[in-house]
């Protein structure tokens, strides 16, 4: 089931009222058949770890970069709503990423 998201994806996840964005690598999700998520919540303000995105098919909202949960495609009841651009995407990946960097 796992194959059909990518990276990028924005998904909705059932009994939730926000959409989610797909941040593991396409190899992750390959091979282990799960991936991390952050939430797209609308109407919050940008920050360091709150990165505005639009999908290509009208999704948005902001990616909380602090919330990252990790998601069994197979246990929960997720559907593909949009994605985003790679431009976007790797802001967001920097921010994730900036989380657990060295100090």
């Amino acid at each position: 089931m796992s194959k059909y998201y990518c990276q990028g994806d924005v998904i909705r996840i059932s009994d939730y009222k926000d959409t989610f964005l797909i941040i593991s690598k396409n190899a992750f999700i390959k091979a282990s058949g799960v991936f991390h998520v952050c939430p797209l919540i609308p109407g919050i303000a940008e920050g360091p770890l709150h990165i505005s995105v639009n999908g290509n098919h009208g999704a948005s909202g902001t990616a909380i970069c602090e919330q990252i949960k990790l998601i069994d495609p197979a246990q929960r009841n997720c559907k593909k709503v949009d994605y985003i651009s790679y431009a976007q995407l790797m802001n967001v990946s920097d921010a994730v990423q900036g989380i657990f960097e060295y100090d």
